[in-house]
């Protein structure tokens, strides 16, 4: 199996191709159309900012690309909120994959420290086991699993939603639609929570013709 993580100088991703070589796959780093295209599976992550990471896609052509990827692709942190319409972070539009605006958390109370920074819990939007198959990235999982989080922008609760977290108030965790999955928590530093996540992702077969 081929993998590709797509570079697009947006944060440290080396902890991504660690978790990915634990599992027995060498990934390949890459900003070149033609190996992202050829992959089997493509994983979009980072830590950044939108507006400097929309420009890097557009100016290398990745934006249409990602949006034209028929195999799965799982956007983390900073790939979901791309993956969405527009970021309120440089009022940056985005990828439009999912049909959301990203927001500013906007804290209510002192103890609501921005950034978002820890663990924190998943709650599965689908509630019955037998639609949670349905979403692949979270075959097997029960509510109530704990992952890592770093952001202080959020996706809101939306039609594409399949996991929410609540800090501040409740926002997608995670979103699915067709061959797009995306994580705002990054599995590669959550345990052994995550590695069943990317497992499951590793696993998922081709979902768009």
């Amino acid at each position: 199996m081929e993998v590709a993580i797509i570079d697009y100088k947006a944060g440290n991703v080396y902890s991504v191709i660690h978790a990915l070589e634990r599992l027995g796959i060498r990934p390949i780093l890459t900003d070149d159309a033609e190996r992202i295209r050829k992959a089997d599976k493509v994983l979009f992550p980072g830590q950044g900012e939108a507006s400097q990471a929309m420009t890097y896609l557009r100016q290398h052509g990745l934006d249409q690309l990602i949006r034209d990827l028929k195999q799965p692709i799982l956007g983390i942190c900073i790939g979901q909120q791309l993956m969405c319409r527009h970021s309120e972070e440089g009022n940056t539009d985005c990828l439009g994959i999912f049909d959301v605006d990203v927001l500013r958390f906007q804290p209510q109370r002192h103890e609501e420290k921005v950034p978002h920074m820890g663990w924190n819990s998943l709650k599965l939007k689908v509630e019955s086991l037998e639609l949670k198959e349905n979403c692949p990235l979270f075959k097997g999982f029960d509510n109530g699993e704990f992952v890592y989080f770093v952001h202080s922008y959020y996706v809101p609760v939306c039609e594409w939603t399949m996991a929410t977290t609540d800090y501040i108030q409740p926002f997608s965790a995670a979103l699915y639609r067709d061959n797009f999955f995306a994580t705002q928590f990054h599995p590669e530093k959550s345990g052994s929570v995550g590695e069943r996540i990317l497992r499951n992702f590793l696993e998922i077969e081709k979902l768009r013709k």
